[in-house]
């Protein structure tokens, strides 16, 4: 009642008061009056701002975000002149270059392509690339980035997450350095082990290359940044890449170089394709109308752009046959997509139409990743936590080949060690080219190489800042580390006989425009290695490497493992993998053969020619690239594809196939050992309709813990239990019985079954 009545009266009270008085009254403190006029003030603002996007949009309609991409391109291109559209189809070296001054706008970088600022089109601000952020001949001064392990380290993780966290990295030091574009998405199968560029790559498998790259750039993208994905297609050797003809036949290039890029678009949906340098069955790459307009844009319906490699245009008429923007300008003969292009759509041998697409591709591509809604912000970036990251990913990528004697990880007895050769006291290799990259902070050393040939200026060994010596010593601190520099193979014995272990880094350092002769280690390092295993039986070799070696003391070694070109921490990561902190998690993505006549090719094409005098090279093994050449021809290699060691061990069991249509293959992995350990499952098809056959057709990958098991799930890739048919233009997987396998690597198959299935076509 009492409440009843006190309610009345407010009521009574409220209604006798004036406006006046209403505005007096006061709500949590505050006026009604400030309240009324907040909200009308809030309310004009609102108004004023959709207004102002209303008035914004009808200006520039493409700036709408709630239009699709080619929506959005569509209506941009339309509001261009054609200067503006040619203006955007070619670009410059990003840097000072042949006496040229820094472009007007470019940061100092591989490339760049002017904005149109009327339209509010940013300009294209490209570096390279899949390794980090490079800064060319230090365009910006003291500017660097984090160095990651090699392309090839990252595919010998096996490992999908990593690979999307890489480009994550990537991406983020991009936009905050202010690009838009990165040229990443390295991709060339590894048809040959001597290529000088491997190490950018990842590795021979279609699967494992087309997986990973894809990741990688979707990682980049993700950051708002564009990345490429190439070289496209078969630049797969180094010697040559400007005057070679690549030649293969249909079939057998769909099932291979290609299906590894067809499942990298798929995946990462890059926005641009860069082509490669050579020629593909007689026509330039960046001019094949039957490799750039009828595969990539016909028949995978690919909505990007394809970007030539820097001086990789020969003729105005590239521009009918796919390419769609001049790179590098400055190191062709001509500027072809500026004025001879507009002078062609004048004479009408190239259609406006066309002018219209190549701009649309550019234009869509920007908007799909967010270059117009999300520009690059300079800003902090992390790059402590980004250089864990690095050493994550290089003990992932480290795998063991050889472990003798339980030899790794080393124990407690191991308290003095020789630690000799490959400037293990100054750093880590890495690989040199247009993807070096300057670590933040400078690096460990460089060294020039010298020597004549293509860009001499180049050829300068630099090492990441992470000398393998002193993350050694921080294990072992009661310990004593010798380290002897290997120049004396003699003297580098005589330190190891005193020491319970000697640790040899032997080095190939590998880079752009040059391929290895043979596999040989460099710089007599053969010797050196057989010196000290001849002093000390427990010999361990760590090598750094730009991809597979030839070992004639493999052995006379207790152990070997492989640590590729491992970024601006792997010295840390080499020795806590020895040391056994960290768990060996890699398995090659790149067969290591026993000899070199056991190549598709045993002398490398070309490498007794002079430079420019033209040649080709013919790939008559098809689509059996690396592990499936050896499984064709019953070759046993030293290590095959999918090798490694761990420090644990693992059964195989439960192996089961199901499905027709969408084949599942389904398996258990047990940890038998006493310490947790990575599995890595792989499943292959080894014969198809009583045929034998080599094809990876899928892997997972897991930390197990002793005495763990664990139910795997794969999900099979229909392309890969089909062959392609040149004549009908299609994927078609004949019926029969396929024998599916699951194994350690390529060769340790531990079990099969068979499996039939039905006939049919995949659909396009």
């Amino acid at each position: 009642m009492r409440q009843a009545a006190a309610v009345q009266q407010r009521e009574r009270a409220f209604s006798a008061l004036t406006p006046e008085g209403i505005m007096q009254v006061r709500i949590c403190g505050v006026p009604v009056a400030e309240l009324v006029a907040l909200v009308f003030v809030g309310a004009l603002v609102s108004t004023s701002a959709l207004g102002a996007e209303r008035d914004a949009h009808a200006e520039r309609p493409w700036m709408n975000t709630a239009l699709p991409a080619e929506r959005r391109a569509e209506l941009l291109e339309r509001a261009m002149t054609l200067a503006e559209k040619i203006g955007l189809l070619h670009g410059k070296v990003g840097t000072e270059f042949r006496g040229e001054p820094l472009p007007d706008g470019a940061l100092g970088s591989a490339g760049f392509v002017a904005g149109i600022e009327r339209l509010g089109v940013p300009p294209l601000q490209e570096s390279d690339a899949g390794l980090g952020v490079t800064n060319p001949a230090d365009a910006r001064p003291g500017d660097g980035a984090t160095a990651l392990p090699a392309t090839l380290a990252l595919a010998a993780t096996w490992n999908r997450e990593l690979a999307f966290k890489s480009g994550v990295l990537i991406g983020t030091e991009a936009r905050a350095k202010g690009f838009n574009v990165m040229l990443a998405g390295g991709m060339n199968l590894a048809r040959d082990p001597r290529n000088g560029r491997n190490f950018e790559y990842f590795g021979e498998d279609p699967l494992l290359a087309g997986t990973l790259a894809g990741e990688a750039v979707r990682g980049i993208q993700s950051q708002n940044v564009i990345s490429t994905v190439k070289h496209f297609a078969l630049n797969d050797q180094e010697t040559g890449r400007l005057v070679l003809d690549a030649r293969i036949a249909e079939d057998a290039f769909r099932e291979s170089d290609l299906l590894a890029f067809e499942l990298a678009i798929e995946r990462g949906k890059p926005g641009a394709v860069m082509c490669a340098y050579n020629q593909v069955n007689g026509h330039y790459a960046c001019g094949n109308d039957w490799l750039l307009n009828k595969v990539l844009k016909g028949d995978w319906r690919y909505p990007g752009w394809v970007m030539s490699d820097w001086g990789a245009v020969h003729a105005v008429d590239f521009a009918l046959k796919g390419l769609d923007q001049q790179s590098g300008e400055q190191i062709d003969t001509e500027v072809f997509f500026a004025e001879p292009l507009a002078a062609a759509v004048a004479a009408g041998t190239v259609p406006q139409a066309r002018i219209s697409d190549m701009v649309r591709r550019i234009l869509q591509s920007m908007f799909a990743v967010g270059v117009f809604d999300a520009p690059p912000a300079t800003g902090e970036i992390d790059f402590d936590a980004h250089a864990d990251e690095a050493r994550r990913v290089a003990e992932q990528a480290i795998v063991v080949l050889r472990n003798e004697r339980t030899t790794l990880p080393f124990g407690g007895d191991v308290k003095r060690i020789a630690v000799i050769g490959g400037n293990a006291d100054l750093g880590v290799l890495s690989g040199g080219g247009s993807s070096q990259v300057i670590p933040v902070g400078g690096p460990g050393s460089v060294i020039p190489v010298g020597g004549e040939g293509p860009i001499p200026s180049w050829r300068k060994i630099v090492l990441d800042p992470s000398p393998p010596v002193l993350a050694i010593r921080a294990h072992v601190p009661d310990g004593e580390v010798i380290y002897n520099d290997g120049r004396y193979p003699s003297a580098a014995a005589q330190a190891a006989a005193k020491a319970d272990v000697a640790i040899v880094f032997a080095t190939q350092w590998m880079m752009e425009h040059y391929d290895a002769p043979d596999l040989t280690l460099p710089s007599g390092q053969d010797e050196l290695i057989r010196a000290v295993v001849a002093a000390n039986p427990r010999t361990v070799v760590v090598l750094e490497t730009g991809g597979p070696v030839l070992m004639p003391w493999l052995d006379r070694t207790a152990a070997v493992i492989a640590a590729w070109y491992p970024g601006q921490r792997g010295g840390a990561a080499i020795a806590n993998v020895l040391f056994g902190a960290a768990e060996p998690a890699g398995r090659l993505p790149i067969t290591f053969p026993a000899a070199e006549t056991q190549l598709a090719r045993p002398v490398l094409p070309g490498i007794d020619l002079r430079d420019r005098q033209p040649f080709a090279v013919d790939y008559h093994e098809g689509a059996d690239v690396g592990y499936r050449d050896f499984a064709r021809r019953g070759l046993k290699p030293a290590f095959p594809f999918g090798y490694g060691q761990s420090f644990t061990t693992f059964s195989y069991g439960g192996l089961a196939v199901s499905g027709s249509r969408d084949v599942r293959v389904s398996f258990e992995v047990k940890n038998t050992g006493a310490r947790a350990g990575y599995a890595v499952p792989q499943v292959y098809l080894t014969a198809a309709r009583g045929k034998a056959e080599r094809r990876l057709l899928g892997w997972d990958k897991a930390l197990l813990a002793p005495g763990e098991t664990k139910r795997f799930s794969v999900a099979v890739e229909p392309r890969l239990l089909a062959n392609y048919s040149s004549e009908a233009g299609q994927w078609q997987i004949a019926a029969g019985t396929y024998e599916i396998a699951l194994g350690a690597s390529a060769e340790e198959i531990v079990a099969r079954t068979d499996h039939e299935l039905r006939a049919r076509t995949l659909p396009p």
